[in-house]
């Protein structure tokens, strides 16, 4: 017999925003994320640990961004990022090419929260669908932050959403 795989948990997703206070107050005020860590500086050094790692990853063609912690209710970290030679706008919506296109929240009032970011200063891309009508009351819409950050909402948990089993609100 094949030995499986464990299923990895999600830990947490970063995302470069142009203003980090700006991104700090939407996700806190809109979607309800805590703040873990207040926005702050990281600066290239090779003598702390967080240096040495930007370093690692970034490469030598930097000095200094700011960086901040959230999370969700659910214990989904969301490290945001802001750098200060950066583009500051989001790159045009392309689904086609490789890499992330978008992430997902769940909020069971998909509606008020569709809301809430529209009048937060984001955008709804698509009207609030149904993904099977008549048999199950699961809706989903593409919205945009105010900074271009293309996410979706569920109004029901992915492993519901996607299940074969009848549904029954009772």
């Amino acid at each position: 017999m094949a030995k499986s795989t464990y299923p990895k948990s999600f830990s947490h997703i970063g995302i470069t925003v142009p203003d980090i206070r700006k991104a700090v107050a939407f996700y806190a005020d809109v979607m309800g994320w805590y703040t873990i860590m207040e926005p702050s500086v990281v600066k290239k050094e090779s003598d702390t640990a967080i240096g040495q790692m930007c370093i690692d990853v970034f490469g030598d063609d930097w000095e200094q961004f700011e960086i901040a912690h959230m999370s969700t209710s659910d214990g989904i970290g969301i490290e945001l990022f802001s750098f200060p030679h950066g583009v500051k706008e989001a790159p045009d919506f392309n689904p086609f090419n490789t890499g992330l296109f978008h992430f997902c929240v769940q909020d069971p009032d998909i509606e008020g929260l569709t809301n809430k970011i529209v009048a937060n200063g984001g955008k709804q891309r698509m009207p609030i669908r149904e993904y099977y009508p008549k048999e199950k009351p699961f809706k989903m819409v593409y919205v945009e932050d105010p900074f271009g950050i293309v996410f979706e909402i569920y109004s029901h948990s992915y492993e519901l959403t996607y299940s074969s089993g009848a549904y029954s609100p009772d």
